[in-house]
Parts: structure tokens; C-alpha cells; sequence
């Protein structure tokens, strides 16, 4: 206990309040390992945004929706900018004109990174067939528009020249739909793909102008 003293002149001294000890703080060691994790992490998020700017690139992507076997325009894509899509493998924009012009190895949905194992340059032909392409007046087509991948029906139509020949009215032949195109005039340009066996008589048939088209199936 501190005391007051008097050193004669008349003035007291004030009481003396003892020293104040202060205690150090001790380090929890899960604490510090915490600290030293949240910075290791806060560097790794870092370079990963680094990493993830580098690698941004321009990229096609499906801009409308594209039927399977129909041929790409440069109108169906559209360049988007990726971060990172190297890892996806899709299409460098710079290689638009190499896509430009292949058809559609599956349907092409908007909104969605084209790569390349969506396309494909081979022609829609299986085994045993072979194309052929059918001139046709619009009023001939079965459907406003017929896509790659329709099946229809080819059926011969009378014979009206009374040539003798045997009539092969109502042979029907089975094909399956590679393009149409529409010309600047009225007509249309089929083109199909058919077993090599009736392509001699669809040949013959449709130079006579007998046959019609009837779409069985849609794609």
C-alpha cells in the first residue's frame, strides 16, 4: 500500500500507484496455420484469375438452331469471347471459313460453343447408296421446305405417251433427303440419297417427268 509523505515544505505528496505489468499475448498456433492458409489460398486465387484473363480467345458459337446434315452458313455462328476455352476445344474464330460451307454432324443448339466433332464434310450417304438430284416445281414438293435427313417416298406415275412399254405405275422407291435448294426461279433441286440398285430407273423415270415426291418422315 503506497503512503503519503511530507517533505517539510509544505506540499503533499501524492499516493504512488504501483506499476501496471503487462502480460503478453500468446499465439494460438491453429490461429497462425489458419492466417498462413488464407494467404496461400488468396495467392492461388489470384493466379488463377491471371491465368483465366491470358487464356481469354475469341470462339465460334451456334447462333441459330442448325438441323443435322444441313450445310453451315457464316450467318449460323457468331464469335463470343471465352475465358479459359481452351479446355472445352471449341472453334478459333479465325477458322470460320473452314467451318463455313460443312454440314451439321449433330443439331446445332443456340447459345452452345461449337468444336469441331459437330461438323463434318462427309456426304450423307450410306452404304450401298449413291446421289442423285431431282429437278421439281414447288407445287411437286411434298412440304414447304424439306430438310437433310427427311425420308420420302419416290412413286412412279402412269405412262402417257402409249410407247408399248410395260407401265411401272406405283413403283415406290425409298430415299432419304441430303439438301433442297431453292433457285431464283420456281423450281426446286432435290437432292437425295438412294440405293444404288434404283438409280437407273429414277433416272429414267424422272427424265420422262413421272414421278412423284411423298415425305414419309420427318428428320
Amino acid at each position: 500500500m503506497s503512503l503519503a509523505t511530507h517533505n517539510g515544505t509544505g506540499s503533499v505528496d501524492a499516493p504512488v500507484s504501483p506499476p501496471k505489468v503487462v502480460r503478453q499475448r500468446r499465439v494460438r498456433p491453429g490461429l497462425l496455420g489458419l492466417a498462413v492458409l488464407l494467404i496461400a489460398l488468396g495467392g492461388l486465387g489470384a493466379a488463377f484469375a491471371v491465368t483465366s484473363v491470358r487464356a481469354t480467345g475469341s470462339y465460334l458459337a451456334v447462333a441459330r438452331d442448325v438441323e443435322v446434315g444441313r450445310e453451315i452458313s457464316a450467318s449460323d455462328l457468331v464469335t463470343v469471347q471465352v475465358a479459359g476455352g481452351q479446355g472445352l476445344r471449341p472453334v478459333p474464330a479465325g477458322r470460320l471459313d473452314e467451318v463455313v460451307g460443312k454440314r451439321a454432324a449433330v443439331a446445332l443448339v443456340p447459345g452452345t460453343l461449337l468444336t469441331l466433332g459437330q461438323i463434318t464434310d462427309d456426304p450423307l450417304l450410306g452404304p450401298g447408296q449413291q446421289q442423285i438430284a431431282l429437278g421439281l416445281k414447288t407445287a411437286q414438293v411434298p412440304a414447304r421446305q424439306l430438310h437433310p435427313g427427311d425420308k420420302v417416298l419416290l412413286v412412279s406415275t402412269p405412262d402417257r405417251s402409249n410407247t408399248g412399254q410395260a407401265d411401272t405405275a406405283g413403283t415406290r422407291f425409298p430415299a432419304t433427303v441430303i439438301d433442297m435448294v431453292s433457285p431464283a426461279s420456281d423450281d426446286k433441286v432435290l437432292y437425295l440419297a438412294l440405293s444404288t440398285r434404283d438409280v437407273p430407273a429414277v433416272v429414267a423415270l424422272a427424265a420422262q417427268e413421272r414421278l412423284a415426291v411423298v415425305l414419309t418422315e420427318a428428320a
